[in-house]
């Protein structure tokens, strides 16, 4: 594992005095593989709404299938619209079985993650993202990013499609490392929209691609694998973010951790078949704000292409209670 010299993020939020800054908010991004495959207009323009509000957010979060054909010609729109943050805000990409494979077209046959890596240097991902570590070293497959914010130190994992069994045993060594972080696990697949883990038999699983014929190390992990194997066994992970599920396209859960620790997970899938926005071109993302204050993590679904919000209970809600 190589590590990164720590680099840690004052974030100034203006218009509000130091005693205020009780709150921090943040963006997720769901698969956007629709609009960079079909609509690139709309991906652009989330892209440049959170630039021109970057001084609200401390990051940004991509929950992966960035692109709907690992191409070229896609990796380039996707990289036009991240750059319009750089130097501006941190993000962090996780990456989707859309973004893995042996060709275009061919969804995670196995873990040929070259475009992402070709259009995400490492070096230059490293810095962006405030990354401390990554796995495989100098790649972007895996990274964990280290924020210092109001005071609080948190660590954002991005974790693979079907993690690896690897790739767990190095998150949780880093996780034991910095017990007194705040920690956010972000990766593509792991909530159903029933709001239950991704486990069974159902298509959309990774062990049924070809990374999840892989045994031993490369062994994958499903929702339900990855919940077991690192999300319940830390006291300090709070929240898991998601997508790669179609239907509703969207669900939460609330589970028990081993020390009796809540974490709050949520799944959010915008694209093309999703129930509501059908056709793809909607561009909605997900606002996250935290207050530590009031014990809250509340959730608003806004499309900057749209100028809309969705404010269903399943789109806009809030977690109370919470126990930073």
């Amino acid at each position: 594992m190589k590590l990164f010299s720590y680099i840690f993020v004052t974030i100034l939020w203006f218009g509000f005095s130091v005693k205020a800054q009780n709150s921090i908010e943040f963006v997720v991004l769901p698969d956007t593989q629709t609009y960079v495959e079909e609509f690139p207009e709309v991906f652009l323009k989330q892209m440049q709404w959170i630039s021109e509000h970057s001084e609200r957010f401390s990051f940004v979060l991509h929950e992966g299938d960035i692109t709907q054909n690992n191409s070229e010609k896609e990796w380039q729109i996707a990289k036009n619209g991240f750059k319009l943050l750089e130097g501006k805000i941190p993000y962090s990409l996780a990456l989707g079985n859309h973004d893995m494979g042996s060709a275009p077209g061919k969804f995670a046959d196995t873990r040929n993650t070259y475009w992402a890596n070709h259009f995400f240097p490492y070096m230059d991902y490293a810095s962006q993202s405030n990354a401390i570590a990554t796995f495989p070293e100098e790649t972007i497959d895996n990274t964990c990013s280290e924020f210092d914010i109001n005071g609080q130190k948190w660590l954002v994992f991005s974790l693979e499609f079907g993690p690896r069994n690897k790739t767990v045993a190095w998150a949780n060594d880093i996780i034991m490392k910095h017990q007194s972080h705040k920690i956010i696990i972000n990766t593509h697949a792991y909530l159903f929209h029933d709001n239950t883990l991704l486990d069974g038999n159902d298509w959309a699983l990774p062990q049924n691609y070809g990374v999840g014929k892989l045994t031993g190390d490369d062994r994958v992990n499903d929702g339900a694998g990855l919940w077991e194997s690192l999300v319940k066994k830390h006291k300090n992970i709070i929240m898991v973010f998601t997508g790669h599920i179609t239907g509703s396209g969207v669900g939460q859960l609330i589970n028990k951790g081993d020390h009796g620790n809540l974490v709050y997970q949520m799944l959010a899938n915008y694209q093309k078949q999703i129930k509501g926005v059908e056709k793809g071109d909607s561009g909605y993302l997900r606002i996250i704000k935290v207050d530590t204050k009031n014990k809250s993590i509340s959730v608003k679904t806004y499309s900057p292409w749209l100028d809309r919000f969705r404010t269903e209970p399943s789109h806009q809600f809030e977690f109370k209670d919470v126990e930073f």
